[in-house]
């Protein structure tokens, strides 16, 4: 039986998409052994266990998990040795049936120091934790700030410091902070656990000081042990810093299960859930309808009914403003809004061309008005990405497509109802920001293998970039042939491809993690099960928009 044109398509994006996501599993195995097996080794023969088992040990078996940031650090910090998963893990799941969000030291990876990266994520772990009410736990096993890069860690607001002040406001809204010091806690990183509310030690293994025994003897004579100075003992039973003494790594875990079994019930912001219903689509069947090549059109509709119950949308404005899709629809029974870029093209009622993936007046119009609804009626935004930016030219210009774009703008940047972003091919431009990048506040963004993220697509800043050096390079007198202007496109645009990258976005936790598109509908499930922990804290209101 022949293989129709369709189905042929279908079997190469699936391909192509496999490639990706096994790549993508190759770079997370080698992420997560952290500093390597014989650092792992090294760190078993003292008696701990590593973070990620110290995670899978404290959290609920067999319970939905999600990681922020596995792949924060990727390719940076090469002249140092590298920095795999910016030397912290953090999940968000269950422990003792509470969702909560946990943060654990890498000690394999220079000894849990922290990088500038390493600061970064931590604090996005923060701020997960205070935007959804979300308990937090920390596994504390950190010889402090890495020195040689200390100038980009330590004093400015979004650094170290910050952590402390965040771990004061946190205590004053109520949000529970619990940490185990399970090894080293040493200088300003002291803090932490004490300003937490409750705190464990691991004896033999944990210490806390604020200038370890050669510092002290260095400042001021004394001679004294790192047990002495700081140990669990000292504590437990001398200092009364910490609150518990436990003689292992699990006994540490077990007995923080036991404090959060014992945490009241959270409050709710009172999004609509029903029983969830699976898809009647595959949700692998993603792979095949997303194509290989950027440049395809592609019915965006096709892939959210493998993501959403029963495969079913309610379309809001369905036949205006083609090249955005709003629905309501439902997910693992969570009710949600759904802002998705459109890559088909399609005409207007005039007859116009809208070329897929580009935002247009009427688009963003529509956009709006949905955003607003979803606000009104209390219901979680959902942002599929997958855009070009905003329609541009004479006739676009005329018809007030920045006003149009800015009340689009205006409208999510407002949203009190939390939002969630999924970057499943371009995010380029304005589009990124319209579309609820992450200088707007989703609760959590997340890439597909396929995402690109930048200004502009390679091609069309290489060519622009290309103009510009070519322009300087006859400036100064330098013929160029065909050959060198191929030369000069081909290292721009190389150079921006990697750029564009996912890897990179995640690298630097532009999003928090790339995933496999069939993961899709657990993340924003887990996603919306942590958000419902925060009633919105104020009534939505848009400011000044032009209509």
């Amino acid at each position: 039986m022949a293989i129709s044109k369709q189905e042929l398509e279908f079997n190469k994006n699936d391909d192509a998409m496999r490639l990706k996501i096994k790549h993508l599993e190759r770079e997370l195995d080698k992420i997560y052994e952290g500093g390597g097996k014989k650092k792992i080794e090294k760190h078993h023969s003292k008696g701990k266990l590593t973070a990620r088992e110290r995670i899978d040990l404290l959290l609920d078996s067999n319970t939905d998990r999600f990681e922020v940031g596995a792949l924060a650090g990727y390719g940076m910090y090469k002249e140092h040795g590298g920095c795999p998963s910016g030397g912290v893990v953090i999940v968000i799941g269950y422990v003792s049936g509470k969702q909560c969000i946990v943060v654990a030291n890498d000690a394999t990876v220079k000894a849990g120091a922290w990088f500038p990266i390493t600061g970064k994520k931590n604090l996005r772990a923060q701020e997960i934790a205070m935007e959804n009410n979300l308990p937090i736990i920390y596994l504390v096993d950190s010889a402090g700030v890495y020195l040689p890069m200390q100038d980009e860690i330590f004093p400015d607001k979004e650094h170290f410091g910050r952590i402390f002040r965040n771990n004061a406001v946190m205590s004053s809204r109520g949000i529970p902070q619990i940490a185990a010091v399970m090894g080293s806690c040493v200088a300003g990183g002291a803090y932490l656990p004490i300003m937490s509310d409750e705190s464990l030690i691991v004896n033999k293994t944990g210490t806390i000081f604020l200038a370890g025994s050669y510092l002290v003897k260095a400042a001021i004579g004394e001679s004294v042990d790192n047990e002495t100075l700081g140990g669990a003992v000292t504590h437990t039973e001398i200092s009364g810093v910490c609150d518990y003494k436990s003689e292992n790594d699990e006994e540490c875990l077990a007995t923080i299960r036991e404090l959060m079994d014992q945490i009241g019930q959270a409050q709710s912001a009172g999004f609509d859930r029903k029983e969830s219903q699976a898809p009647k689509k595959e949700l692998k069947d993603v792979y095949g309808i997303i194509p290989q090549d950027r440049a395809k059109p592609y019915d965006v509709r096709e892939i959210l009914k493998c993501i959403v119950d029963d495969s079913k949308l309610t379309e809001y404005k369905k036949d205006y403003g083609k090249t955005i899709v709003t629905a309501y629809a439902r997910i693992d029974g969570w009710s949600v809004g759904i802002v998705a870029n459109q890559r088909s093209i399609s005409k207007t009622a005039k007859g116009e061309m809208q070329f897929g993936g580009v935002i247009y007046s009427d688009s963003a119009d529509k956009a709006a008005r949905f955003i607003m609804n979803c606000n009104q009626k209390n219901i979680p935004l959902i942002f599929l990405q997958d855009v070009s930016g905003f329609m541009v030219g004479s006739k676009s210009e005329h018809g007030g497509i920045i006003k149009d774009g800015a009340k689009m703008v205006n409208a999510m940047a407002n949203s009190v109802v939390p939002k969630f972003t999924v970057v499943m091919g371009n995010s380029y431009g304005a589009g990124n920001y319209a579309m609820c990048g992450k200088a707007y506040d989703p609760r959590l963004i997340v890439a597909w293998p396929t995402a690109e993220l930048a200004v502009m697509s390679g091609a069309s800043a290489a060519k622009t970039l290309l103009q510009i050096e070519v322009a300087s390079l006859k400036g100064r007198g330098e013929e160029i042939t065909a050959e060198r202007e191929k030369e000069l496109f081909d290292k721009i645009k190389n150079k921006y491809d990697e750029q564009i990258s996912p890897y990179y976005a995640a690298s630097r936790i532009w999003v928090d993690a790339i995933i496999d598109p069939a993961e899709t509908r657990k993340v924003l499930s887990l996603g919306i099960e942590m958000a419902n922990h925060k009633p919105a804290e104020k009534p939505y209101n848009v400011g000044v928009i032009q209509t």
